[in-house]
């Protein structure tokens, strides 16, 4: 392996350095200042809590809720993260750490991808434009179970072009294995896996002209085999209490979803033309958010719009000029199936659902500005607007760059907000809630763990009829400004029985009440 290394750096001397300052900077823009810039909100805060546990022994075989149905994914994302949790020392920066290093692995796949199946000059181009992308930056900065997509799609679709190229035992199992721990990542992984089932059919009709059936059930028992030992701890649970996640995620996506109705202004071909648009538009040349724009209004906006549309498309038609012809149909099902499974879900759609599809449109616009290069000598003219293009959008995107926003620290913030907390305690126990408008209080309870003073949960009456859940002492934090803990209808608050204030707090950004029972006369 060394050896090839040294080799391929001795013969590519110039693309070796390129790939390498590219890469660089890539670290640098996913780990600058990451505990400053990082999200540290309630799912932050409850996965570092369930990795925590996991370090201590308390093992799961279930993940995250998923953010658009009442269903779990598997734990794989859990294990994953908690290394790196322990290795920064329970600080919550460790896993948005993990994250950011995929994010410069994928940046790797990308150039890798490109070059095996295009050029260098493709592998390269396409990884210096992913590498700069504000929302890929954005989403690979922060510890969040869908961040890991764009890697794992990308891995999927290489193995499964070289599992049919090759008609490798080995990498259909891989691409089995794989598909189940992406599955446990984001629950949108069933559009991935649409997009393998067609391309092993097709590819299987141009390739083998012979016992086709056949192929096609060993190759799709070997994925199916591969699929089950990858999402096992996930099917262990589901096996010891009936099946109740993947009951719900049928009911999800052949009842809910089909039973919904498109969001107004929205339909099927409406849907299809806005995924189109966003994962070239949104992704590579930093279109904002449609929603907030009317490029009606806006001669550079409306020139933006449309010249994206034109890109995008000539890039997808550039594909079908590739020799190999499995490669063809590779490409046209990844953007075909991606973007008609959108058409038919009809729930809001938000970037990071593109997961699976993050690296297409970079590998895509990096082949046709490559294969503008390759023209003849006499099409200067075009050779110079694809050098133009490409430029272009690098600094486009370069002026998206994080830094050029204040950082919010959360970590920081939620941390100092629970020592202070702690301090109103004088070291006895305690009950806790945090009144809100969307976070949840694990962001808080995870630092009072780490501290060895969580608070203790009251429990219902009925488990607990001597009340001894209910300490001396509720410390409530208040993130809405307009907070009343007295009379609050959350259990926490409600929980806690008859109560008085006897301190409130100014916290930055927060406020801080400590309730005692009451003693005062009626």
């Amino acid at each position: 392996m060394i050896g090839r290394l040294k080799k391929f750096i001795k013969n590519n001397r110039v693309e070796f350095l390129v790939l390498l300052t590219i890469l660089i900077s890539a670290a640098f823009l996913r780990l600058y200042k990451i505990s400053d810039y990082m999200t540290f909100l309630g799912d932050e805060g409850r996965d570092v809590m369930v990795a925590k546990g996991i370090l201590e022994g308390n093992l799961t075989l279930l993940g995250p809720r998923a953010s658009a149905g009442d269903f779990f994914l598997g734990p794989i994302y859990y294990y994953m993260i908690a290394p790196f949790l322990l290795l920064a020392g329970y600080d919550p920066v460790g896993p948005a750490i993990m994250v950011a290093l995929f994010g410069v692995a994928t940046v790797f796949l990308i150039y890798y991808v490109g070059r095996k199946f295009f050029d260098a000059k493709t592998g390269l181009m396409s990884a210096a434009l992913y590498s700069v992308s504000p929302i890929v930056i954005a989403y690979s900065r922060s510890s969040w179970n869908p961040n890991l997509m764009p890697f794992a799609s990308l891995l999927i679709v290489y193995c499964i072009y070289m599992a049919i190229k090759n008609n490798s035992f080995k990498l259909f199992l891989t691409v089995g294995f794989l598909f189940g721990i992406a599955i446990q990542l984001h629950y949108l992984t069933v559009f991935l896996g649409v997009i393998v089932f067609f391309f092993v059919l097709f590819g299987n009709l141009i390739k083998n002209k012979k016992n086709i059936f056949l192929n096609l059930i060993k190759q799709y028992f070997l994925i199916f085999s591969g699929f089950i030992f990858g999402i096992s701890p996930f099917l262990f649970f589901e096996v010891r209490h009936g099946f109740p996640n993947i009951r719900t995620v049928f009911r999800f996506v052949f009842e809910d979803n089909a039973a919904d109705i498109y969001l107004p202004g929205h339909s099927f071909t409406s849907q299809i033309g806005d995924v189109f648009f966003r994962i070239f538009g949104r992704l590579v040349l930093k279109f904002p958010d449609p929603i907030t724009v009317d490029i009606n209004n806006s001669f550079v906006l409306w020139i933006w719009f449309y010249g994206i549309i034109i890109l995008g498309a000539i890039s997808i038609c550039s594909i079908f000029g590739i020799k190999d012809k499995l490669k063809v149909i590779l490409f046209s099902c990844w953007i075909f199936f991606g973007i008609i499974l959108f058409g038919i879900y009809k729930k809001p759609i938000y970037d990071y659902y593109f997961g699976f599809m993050f690296p297409l449109p970079f590998l895509l616009i990096g082949n046709l500005l490559s294969k503008i290069l390759d023209l003849k000598k006499n099409n200067i003219l075009l050779k110079s607007f694809s050098i133009s293009i490409f430029i272009g959008i690098l600094i486009l995107n370069l002026t998206g760059s994080p830094f050029r926003n204040i950082p919010n620290k959360q970590k920081d913030q939620a941390k100092n907000i629970a020592d202070f907390v702690l301090s109103k305690t004088n070291g006895r126990p305690f009950n806790f809630a945090l009144i809100t408008n969307g976070n949840s209080d694990h962001v808080y309870r995870y630092f009072f763990e780490v501290e060895n003073r969580a608070p203790v949960t009251i429990q219902n009456p009925i488990d607990d009829p001597k009340r001894k859940s209910v300490t001396s002492q509720l410390l409530v934090i208040c993130e809405d400004t307009t907070c009343q803990p007295l009379g609050n209808s959350l259990w926490e608050v409600a929980g806690f029985g008859r109560a008085e204030i006897v301190g409130v707090w100014e916290v930055p950004f927060v406020k801080v009440y400590k309730l005692v029972p009451y003693e005062g006369k009626d």
